[in-house]
């Protein structure tokens, strides 16, 4: 009969967190190989009679080499590793080590509880939905590498556990990764760190991203950095499997599921993450409508604009909405009109249009909006095709005949487009939502006054309501 290694994880350091498994293992163990600075965790399960084999730091692969040689002698031995002996541990090497030589003895893998198992436990429920460990050891890792995956794992919105965080001579590191998650992640996500998990020394922080100090972590600390999903109830971090969402959330149908997980990618793309909420909900909707990124370099939003126009249009005080043409009006989501009580008029195809637009020698939608005015002067304007309409607008408007409650200037095209859009932005007194330059159209201009409509939903990211 062939003798067996058996690699057992023997947990972050207490006897209650190892498993039963590997407590029947070692006190069944003849011969025990470990690293010095455990074999104390573990003392009181090895018999009287037991051998022991110790090294330090950085002799591991003394350690296993001296284990293939207990067990190539006929004996069976147990090499303990910290945490899982799968992970980070001693259970890859000795397999490496088992094909190298050609060796037949049998390998058995007892799994442990990891340390950063112990220390998402000490902290509450942080590693509930997708997440990856990364270690910023470089001493068998060049750090080119570990910094491609700490990239990945922020972009990619993992719960991160952070391993070998700090050592005496690797200080930088740990600053680095929470800078380049700071490109991905907003600067109150909360983080928690355990030193000593599961040992005397146990300490538990938690904290924000923002406010993490690398200096106060250690080598024997494991950092857990939350996604853009967790929060923090009382002192605990939660990460969402999504459970309750869907137990909450019944009146939430497909469209809208969809539209929110969109706008929670778009968020986590943005390159100002943290604009303010009033320019960040219009910016949303109108990258979401047009997946275009630029809409965050010319998307131009009045202080309080979306927030002012709502007001109006909620209170009843303006009941109308104006449009260029009939297919921005098409855009406006029917629910949330009927929702508000508000209409949505096109003067375009109005009869008297026509003939405005042949006797005063302008085109229609010049005269479809000199129509609007007459009826509904305070009215809000919005514009997603015809530059001549909104210029007729603001000539209007500098005659004291219109006083709009807000506008949407998002004309698309190549004549006037830029000029009518610099001609609305000197009305500072009154709110507006411009698309600056050649780009807009009805159905960007749509999904801004949309973004109007929905504005109680914006603190909590939940669009699409009337989807």
């Amino acid at each position: 009969m062939k003798a067996k290694i058996s690699v057992i994880g023997i947990g972050p350091g207490g006897l209650d967190d190892m498993t039963s498994k590997a407590k029947e293992v070692i006190r069944n163990s003849r011969i025990i190989v470990g690293y010095k600075y455990y074999i104390p965790f573990i003392v009181s399960l090895i018999g009287c009679d037991t051998e022991i084999v110790q090294n330090g730091m950085r002799q591991e692969q003394a350690r296993i080499e001296k284990a293939f040689e207990i067990a190539e002698s006929g004996r069976d031995v147990c090499v303990i590793s910290s945490g899982d002996s799968g992970i980070y541990g001693m259970a890859p090497l000795v397999y490496e080590m088992l094909r190298n030589r050609g060796s037949e003895i049998e390998v058995e893998v007892i799994p442990g509880i990891s340390a950063f198992q112990k220390a998402a436990s000490l902290l509450g429920a942080p590693v509930g939905h997708d997440f990856c460990v990364v270690s910023l050891s470089d001493l068998m890792t060049p750090w080119t590498l570990i910094e491609k995956r700490i990239k990945a794992a922020a972009e990619a919105d993992f719960v991160t556990a952070v391993y070998n965080p700090k050592s005496h001579g690797r200080y930088w590191e740990l600053y680095r990764l929470k800078e380049l998650f700071l490109k991905y992640r907003d600067s109150d996500t909360p983080v928690g760190y355990v030193r000593q998990a599961g040992r005397e020394e146990q300490k538990v922080t938690l904290t924000t991203l923002g406010s993490f100090d690398p200096e106060d972590v250690d080598m024997f600390t494991v950092v857990i950095i939350g996604n853009s999903q967790t929060y923090r109830f009382e002192e605990h971090m939660v990460t969402p499997r999504g459970y309750f969402g869907e137990e909450t959330h019944e009146d939430t149908g497909i469209g809208q599921s969809i539209m929110i997980e969109s706008f929670r990618t778009i968020e986590r793309e943005l390159a100002d993450p943290d604009i303010p909420l009033g320019r960040k909900w219009p910016l949303l909707h109108a990258i979401h409508t047009t997946a275009d990124f630029d809409m965050e370099n010319i998307v131009k939003v009045d202080d309080g604009a979306v927030a002012n126009i709502y007001e109006a249009l909620s209170s009843g005080s303006v009941r109308t909405i104006i449009t260029d043409v009939t297919m921005s009006a098409s855009g406006i989501r029917k629910g949330a009109l009927e929702r508000l009580g508000v209409e949505v008029k096109c003067y375009l195809s109005d009869s008297r249009t026509a003939d405005l637009a042949k006797n005063a020698d302008i085109t229609r939608t010049q005269a479809g909006i000199r129509l609007a005015v007459s009826e509904y002067p305070d009215a809000l304007y919005v514009f997603g095709n015809a530059p001549t309409a909104l210029m007729e607008l603001c000539t209007l408007i500098r005659s004291g005949k219109a006083r709009p409650c807000g506008i949407i200037a998002a004309p698309v095209g190549f004549v006037h487009v830029c000029e009518s859009k610099h001609m609305v932005k000197p009305f500072k007194n009154i709110p507006k939502i411009i698309v600056e330059g050649r780009k807009g159209g009805s159905n960007l201009a749509a999904t801004l006054v949309n973004s109007i409509l929905c504005w109680p939903d914006a603190e909590q990211l939940r669009p699409g309501r009337d989807v």
